[in-house]
């Protein structure tokens, strides 16, 4: 089982735990292709791409003019680095170093700019959705620029595993790089809903910080097959097996909203 999560815009590089592992992120060539093409822009460039202030626009100009695509050993491991709101739920902070190597073989984080990460894979701030409309070599946007290439590295990487199916905790901005022609593994996807006064709905907040909390659930658990993350029970939710089908899974949560 891979469970594959979306990154954050909000990044914590304080300094973790020393004697925690950290590996050597992948496609190293295609982000340093990315970086030269991201390094050219300006900040005003930067600033209509992304739709950010011209304070951010500047901040994320000063990390692509930063960035070393040969430091594979610097940086903060991704799980680390991450602080929003999926990774409140996770907290991988907090777990240790058995916990973090089940997380290594069993969760993928998506990003516009490193690809697939796994959760030790060492890396250095930046910014740069999936969703943006960059122009490389490769086409127009980020979604021509990794192609492929993702959804092959997830075939790759569940390999070995009992149950290869994988487990979309990601958002549709982020899973929509998952080319569905190039994978070869089942996909599942759980939704996280609020229930109040007999209306069901989608709250963002709610259901990123699930997500999150779903995959810690599966690595204090070290669960390795999807249908048993149908027990997820944590902060309330619940399996609602009416509303589910055999691809996306419904759980819901009452008095919340």
């Amino acid at each position: 089982m891979l469970i594959v999560l979306s990154p954050a815009k909000r990044l914590d590089f304080t300094d973790p735990d020393p004697t925690l592992p950290a590996t050597a992120r992948r496609f190293v060539e295609d982000t340093a292709n990315l970086s030269r093409t991201a390094r050219r822009q300006t900040r005003a460039d930067l600033r209509r791409l992304m739709g950010i202030s011209d304070d951010l626009a500047k901040l994320n100009q000063a990390r692509f003019k930063a960035f070393d695509a040969e430091a594979l050993d610097t940086g903060v491991q991704a799980a680390l680095a991450f602080a929003g709101d999926v990774y409140q739920g996770l907290d991988a902070r907090s777990l240790d170093a058995k916990a973090l190597a089940f997380a290594q073989d069993n969760i993928r984080i998506l990003s516009g700019f490193y690809g697939l990460l796994r959760p030790l894979d060492r890396i250095q701030p930046y910014r740069l959705e999936m969703g943006i409309r960059l122009k490389t070599r490769r086409g127009g946007s980020l979604y021509d620029f990794w192609g492929d290439r993702i959804s092959k590295q997830l075939n790759v990487d569940a390999q070995g595993h009992a149950d290869p199916t994988v487990v979309n905790l990601a958002s549709q901005e982020y899973f929509g790089a998952v080319d569905a022609r190039a994978l070869k593994l089942p996909v599942v996807t759980p939704h996280f809903r609020e229930e109040k006064d007999g209306e069901s709905r989608i709250i963002s907040f709610f259901a990123k910080k699930a997500r999150g909390t779903m995959a810690r659930f599966a690595i204090e658990e070290r669960i390795e097959t999807a249908t048993d993350l149908k027990a997820f029970d944590r902060d309330g939710y619940r399996l609602d097996k009416a509303a589910s089908t055999d691809h996306d899974w419904i759980f819901t949560r009452r008095g919340n909203t």
